[in-house]
C-alpha cells in the first residue's frame, strides 16, 4: 500500500472559534513549485523538529476525542514547551480507498 502523504494544520480550536474565523490548511507532497493561482494554493514546508505524538482511529469527525487529551493531560503533566508552529495531523489513509472506521491519523504536536 502506498504511504499517505496527506497532512492537516490546525491553527484554531473549532470548539472556541467562530466556524468563519476558524483556520485549517490541507497539505499535499509535491514535487515542483505550485504557480501562482487564483485559488490562493502555496508552497510551504511543514518543519522538522521534535514532536509528540498520538494515532487517532476512527472518524475524522471524532479527532478531538484524541487531541484534547493530549492539550488536556498529558501535556501540562509533561514538562515540554509548545514550539511556534501549529499542531498538524498525518493522515496515513483516506477514504474511499478505506473505510471510515479504518482510518489511521497521527496528530503530532510540536515541540521545544
Amino acid at each position: 500500500m502506498k504511504q499517505c502523504r496527506t497532512f492537516g494544520l490546525v491553527y484554531d480550536d473549532p470548539a472556541i472559534v467562530e466556524p468563519e474565523e476558524f483556520r485549517f490548511d490541507i497539505c499535499g507532497e509535491v514535487s515542483q513549485e505550485v504557480p501562482e493561482n487564483p485559488q490562493g494554493v502555496f508552497n510551504g514546508v511543514i518543519p522538522g523538529g521534535r514532536c509528540a505524538v498520538a494515532r487517532h482511529l476512527g472518524s475524522h469527525d471524532r479527532i478531538g476525542d484524541s487531541v484534547y487529551p493530549l492539550y488536556r493531560d498529558w501535556f501540562p503533566k509533561s514538562g515540554e514547551e509548545l514550539r511556534d508552529f501549529p499542531l498538524f495531523f498525518h493522515y496515513q489513509n483516506l477514504m474511499p480507498e478505506v473505510a471510515e472506521h479504518e482510518l489511521v491519523t497521527d496528530i503530532y504536536l510540536p515541540l521545544k
